[in-house]
């Protein structure tokens, strides 16, 4: 494995002008290092590079990039576990992409419903594969274009289960509201090392990084009503 020099993160997005910080874990060196080098040129900087499970782990830990771009297939494993891990493993703000030979519907699926925010050919052009990238990373779900028609072909993509229990829901819906870790520890009779801990549970299962994101999150799956604004009377 080869690395750059790593450097803090705070979970949080990547700042403007700041380029894109990328993992490449492929089992291949000459497929690892041409996408190495077609990112490069693309104004992504790879701060590490893996060819195995196990050394792809110790390169997310160490350098917290902003995307990992995973083999669909590694030798040393069933690759959805390995997608399982690494997604338990990412920070927050981390979005993972598969780059595989080719994808079949069920593959593709598969790995949606385990993690993946993308899944792009080992084909894609350079310019294509940098354009797929920053579109996972700023958070759209990117499917390689012959791929999206094979899973209209066979039917939509499922949605993955809602990772949350009730009572998380219920957490992040006072949270979004503005509510303080003190104050739903009086609301919910819980603790307020209870609150913050289920606070940490939904950023982890959500990758979610700051409370704007949590907003976010909740007025898209409905726990909110977006503000009104008050009516107008006549004078």
């Amino acid at each position: 494995m080869t690395a750059a020099a790593a450097s803090s993160s705070s979970g949080s997005a990547v700042s403007d002008g700041e380029p894109l910080r990328a993992i490449v874990v492929d089992d291949h060196p000459v497929v690892r290092a041409g996408v190495h080098v077609l990112l490069e040129q693309e104004g992504i900087s790879v701060v590490a590079d893996a060819g195995h499970l196990a050394d792809a782990l110790f390169a997310l830990r160490r350098c917290a990039p902003d995307v990992l771009i995973l083999d669909a297939d590694l030798p040393d494993g069933d690759s959805i576990a390995a997608l399982t891990r690494l997604r338990a493993e990412a920070p927050a703000h981390c979005r993972i992409v598969m780059l595989a030979s080719q994808g079949e519907a069920d593959s593709v699926r598969l790995a949606l419903t385990h993690g993946a925010d993308g899944y792009l050919l080992k084909s894609t052009p350079g310019a294509g594969l940098a354009t797929a990238i920053r579109d996972v990373a700023a958070g759209t779900r990117f499917i390689d274009p012959t791929l999206r028609l094979r899973l209209l072909l066979d039917g939509p993509v499922t949605r993955p289960p809602d990772p949350l229990s009730p009572r998380e829901r219920e957490v992040l819906r006072l949270l979004a509201q503005g509510h303080t870790n003190q104050e739903l520890a009086t609301m919910l009779v819980i603790s307020t090392r209870t609150a913050e801990s289920h606070r940490r549970n939904i950023m982890q299962k959500l990758r979610l990084a700051s409370r704007a994101d949590m907003v976010a999150y909740a007025l898209r799956a409905g726990m909110l009503q977006p503000a009104m604004p008050p009516p107008a009377f006549e004078g």
